[in-house]
């Protein structure tokens, strides 16, 4: 693994080669089977880009919306690192229940995890060493951490969980720790370009990272895969490749309200 201190130099550990997870099936930037299967399903997108692409995902996330990438090879391991993911903006109390109920189909108060960049790392969070592939926990800084108000302490149960922890809600757990994602631009030069353009547009260095499935589900791997998750929940646009899907432009209007209540229902609580 890479041993690093956050503000030092990076030193590779001689036994360890691996820079990055990015082993699995890859979606190319372009393929004519994908877009043949994307166009049977409806889809209808615009192409992008990787630089205007990366911008284009930051002003989505920076507007309050939320957004799926599936795009270059799968991630292998545990967590989705930016290239199967669900995206949204961390600085929203709301976020954390609407990506719970409405896309990911499962109870409200489950946690999320950020991405951040690397080199702002130490900003939010007390981090001592970096954490590419989303296994380290740290807790966020004291000076980013919001005390609860007499009647919020007053709180029981699930309420009190919602209270916001910090100016980062949407992924700060109840004890204000997080576990965080540190993304560099020699690992995942993509998603860094994604969260330097969402730090200039907000000034903010975080974002929610989720796997890109619903409850039940494995993540999603192909094209076909990624726009049906895409379109079965309240997902507001979607990366395929460098495609980029609009909801209110696919030609198959989103399920309604039954359609949704009836698919949901195939996914038991965990």
């Amino acid at each position: 693994m890479w041993h690093q201190e956050l503000g030092n130099p990076r030193v590779p550990d001689p036994l360890d080669s691996m820079q990055g997870a990015l082993l699995g099936p890859e979606l190319a930037p372009q393929s004519a089977a994908d877009d043949r299967i994307l166009g049977e399903l409806g889809g209808v997108w615009t192409e992008h880009s990787d630089d205007d692409l990366q911008a284009r995902i930051a002003e989505t996330i920076a507007r309050g919306l939320v957004i799926a990438i599936g795009r270059g090879r799968m991630e292998f391991g545990p967590r989705a690192l930016g290239s199967r993911s669900i995206l949204a903006d961390a600085r929203l109390p709301q976020m954390q229940t609407h990506l719970n109920l409405k896309i990911k189909f499962r109870e409200g108060f489950r946690p999320f995890a950020p991405m951040v960049l690397a080199e702002d790392a130490t900003d939010y969070f007390d981090a001592r060493q970096d954490s590419p592939y989303m296994l380290l926990a740290y807790p966020v800084v004291e000076r980013r951490r919001l005390l609860p108000t007499t009647a919020e302490s007053e709180r029981w149960g699930i309420d009190l969980l919602k209270v916001p922890r910090s100016d980062i809600p949407a992924v700060t757990h109840v004890d204000y720790s997080a576990r965080i994602q540190t993304v560099d631009a020699a690992r995942n030069p993509f998603m860094h370009g994604v969260l330097t353009r969402f730090k200039e547009i907000t000034g903010c260095s975080v974002i929610v990272n989720t796997s890109f499935n619903v409850r039940g589900e494995p993540i999603v791997c192909t094209a076909e895969d990624a726009y049906r998750c895409f379109m079965a929940t309240e997902i507001d646009a979607l990366v395929v490749g460098n495609r980029y899907f609009e909801r209110q432009s696919q030609k198959r209007r989103p399920a309604n309200a039954a359609e949704r209540e009836s698919w949901r229902k195939r996914f038991d609580p965990d």
